[in-house]
């Protein structure tokens, strides 16, 4: 049976310039076609008629082509949660203060949010990392979001979050007004009305969406041509979390490692790099769409079919990690069915 392929202690270092991140963006790893079409053809030969697990057994194949291994595996699964603070709250854009970002923190730290029941029901290890939450961006309808310098360094921090140990990489946000963020790289990057990519949130009210759709224009307009270019569309208009979800996918990439992104947040931090290069993403599934109106169209625009469908917008990961279950039931059944052969079963052709 085909073993595992994946490099193990590779040292990855951070761009540390701009150009170097597109740099990196654009040259990134492809998968392993052969650890994949291993897995198809034990799929093929398990008690089963083919095509009969449907995304099941798609995932196994995912798994295996990203990991370059056969068979895949999801036993070391790592939830990584970011958080971060937005200048942009002070439009009056969301229905909590900012000081929630660093209490919900502390209700990580304290066992007490909804991922960590979540993470411990699927056998996943949460790590929480806080991003300077005592200095918010700047409102990015004033001036960038982040200087070149934090920038790099947010996705620096989320690169070093994901070591070679994982099977499978959950990426999630916290942070206070980080959803006027999505919806402004929304826009950014793919047009369209600022009504079209905004949505409630934490539960803003309608003048709390016009404010939202005001801030999406604002922004828009004087940022201008500089968003053409899809990270510096991050730069501007993203959040310290955002851009460390950004270099955690990177990282899970060049590390062979498969991703699930949780909802609108984490999407929308990784669309940049979709934008950059179409197939950024690959080693990517979406965990699930979010109730935030525009997650959906953003699916779209990603290419992405989302496993779940549970009307789920709290973030956190926790979308992602709940969809963890179905990633580790495909790895069960593919690696623990009997084939026709060990079975004694007659295949289809068999008389």
């Amino acid at each position: 049976m085909p073993t595992k392929n994946k490099p193990r202690g590779l040292e990855l270092t951070a761009p540390r310039t701009m150009d170097a991140l597109r740099d990196l963006v654009a040259r990134l790893p492809a998968a392993d076609g052969a650890m994949e079409r291993a897995a198809r053809a034990r799929d093929a030969q398990l008690t089963k008629p083919p095509g009969s697990l449907g995304a099941l057994e798609d995932i196994a194949a995912f798994l295996s082509s990203w990991q370059g291994a056969h068979p895949p595996r999801a036993e070391a699964v790592r939830v990584l949660v970011f958080a971060g603070n937005h200048g942009v709250v002070a439009r009056g854009v969301s229905a909590f203060p900012a000081q929630v970002t660093a209490q919900m923190v502390a209700n990580f730290a304290a066992d007490g949010a909804a991922i960590n029941q979540l993470c411990k029901s699927v056998g996943a290890a949460l790590e929480v990392h806080a991003l300077s939450l005592e200095a918010p961006t700047a409102d990015f309808t004033e001036a960038p979001a982040m200087t070149e310098a934090d920038f790099l360094e947010a996705v620096a921090i989320g690169m070093s979050k994901v070591s070679d140990g994982a099977d499978l990489i959950c990426v999630g946000e916290m942070g206070i007004g980080n959803t006027t963020s999505a919806a402004a790289l929304c826009c950014a990057l793919y047009g369209g009305a600022a009504e079209d990519w905004v949505g409630p949130g934490t539960g803003v009210d309608a003048d709390g969406m016009s404010r939202k759709a005001a801030a999406l224009r604002d922004a828009v307009a004087l940022h201008g041509a500089a968003l053409d270019d899809p990270l510096e569309a991050l730069r501007r208009l993203g959040g310290r979390e955002l851009a460390a979800i950004a270099g955690a996918v990177l990282a899970a990439r060049l590390r062979r490692i498969p991703v699930l992104l949780d909802g609108y947040v984490a999407c929308a931090a990784v669309a940049p790099l979709h934008s950059a290069n179409p197939a950024a993403l690959d080693h990517c599934l979406a965990a699930h769409r979010s109730a935030e109106p525009a997650h959906g169209r953003l699916l779209e625009r990603l290419g992405k079919t989302p496993l779940l469908d549970l009307g789920m917008r709290l973030g956190e990961a926790s979308g992602a990690a709940l969809a963890v279950a179905i990633v580790k039931a495909a790895v069960a059944v593919h690696r623990g069915m009997a084939t026709f052969a060990e079975a004694g079963v007659s295949g289809k052709d068999e008389g």
